[in-house]
């Protein structure tokens, strides 16, 4: 099948059934994280926020947005895997909020590559406790789709995201991966001080202003 029919299928068919599905379960999974993304997506095109004396601020709002959503302490604890466990209570705080300054940061720079695309909401997967939202988004720009997967965890009357699979690849996997690397190669308190400066050097690309 062509990619314009494909993509033509996509738009006409998937979305009829991820929105009609929606209109169900107006507070479930799929719609709370859609209200994110679509709040997200504001910020970033807003139109005010995008000078460049208005980074900070964008940031700030974008920040406010992701952490509401995202449940930083589940990845963390995720992503250091069994190396959680050796923890001080001291510890896990410092690394829980290195982390989540890391991957807000992240988030932001992979979804801003997409912000004039559009985002389709393919399926709700839901038990008791965890659910999945997938996502595609149907990139004119690429000319492919990348799919995008929101596993989410119930927290009262919300649904936090725990981990993302972009492109069949897990954020906390791949972290985990690279943590593990880290501590087995040298130790923990280096793979701190390696967070500290990445986390360091990324707010600065990301809220500096454009060169001219």
């Amino acid at each position: 099948m062509g990619q314009v029919m494909r993509k033509t299928l996509i738009l006409c068919g998937i979305s009829l059934v991820a929105f009609s599905s929606l209109s169900i379960a107006d507070n479930g999974p799929t719609a709370q994280v859609k209200s994110t993304i679509d709040r997200v997506l504001e910020i970033l095109k807003d139109p005010t926020l995008k000078n460049p004396n208005m980074e900070k601020a964008r940031g700030t709002q974008l920040k406010k947005v992701i952490f509401a959503r995202f449940d930083f302490h589940e990845m963390a604890k995720r992503s250091l895997g069994v190396h959680w466990r050796k923890r001080t209570l001291q510890e896990r705080k410092e690394f829980v909020k290195l982390y989540a300054d890391l991957l807000e940061l992240s988030y932001r720079r992979k979804i801003e590559r997409y912000v004039d695309e559009k985002i389709l909401y393919t399926k709700e997967q839901v038990d008791e406790k965890f659910g999945l939202v997938t996502t595609e988004i149907v990139s004119e720009k690429e000319d492919v789709d990348i799919p995008i997967e929101y596993k989410v965890i119930r927290r009262g009357d919300e649904w936090k995201v725990y981990d993302v699979v972009i492109d069949g690849i897990s954020l906390v996997s791949n972290y985990r991966n690279q943590f593990n690397r880290i501590i087995r190669r040298s130790s923990y308190a280096e793979l701190v001080k390696k967070m500290r400066i990445k986390q360091e050097t990324e707010a600065e690309e990301i809220d500096s202003p454009p060169k001219r």
